[in-house]
């Protein structure tokens, strides 16, 4: 789907509400109503538009702070070669602890932020992501703790 509205097009009150529901998207329309010191309706109107426009693409699951603290996460940094990158991204993505993966400028091409349930799983994983064709070296750093959260 093709977003019909950019963040510069959205009023103070869409944003707001956009952040309430990233904080808990199964809120209360009511509840998100008094919150933003409008009609319950009115706030529907703006999430069925919001939808429909594209900003909001779907609702997920946001894990709990005891189960993520269980979890050992990493970023690896990437240099990849020349005209890999298409290749290497299919690769990745099919690698379910690779939770999100970035582009990036600088010394290396891409900042996968990964996730394991033990630094010995961690180190294997790390170990297949350097291993794959036209990886050319990684660097790993373990998170300690996430400060902010959003």
């Amino acid at each position: 789907m093709t977003v019909k509205m950019s963040i510069s097009t959205l009023g103070p009150k869409d944003r707001e509400l956009l952040a309430i529901l990233s904080e808990n998207a199964r809120e209360q329309t009511a509840t998100i109503a008094r919150k933003l010191g409008l009609s319950r309706t009115t706030v529907q109107a703006k999430i069925d538009r919001l939808e429909r426009d594209g900003v909001i693409a779907g609702y997920g699951v946001k894990l709990s702070d005891a189960y993520e603290s269980g979890m050992v996460k990493a970023h690896v940094l990437i240099t990849i070669a020349p005209k890999t990158l298409s290749r290497i991204t299919t690769e990745l993505h099919a690698i379910s602890a690779v939770r999100t993966l970035h582009s990036v400028s600088g010394s290396f091409d891409l900042i996968a932020v990964v996730e394991a349930a033990s630094i010995a799983e961690l180190d294997h994983l790390i170990d297949r992501i350097g291993a794959i064709d036209g990886v050319e070296r990684t660097l790993s750093s373990i998170i300690l703790s996430t400060r902010i959260r959003r």
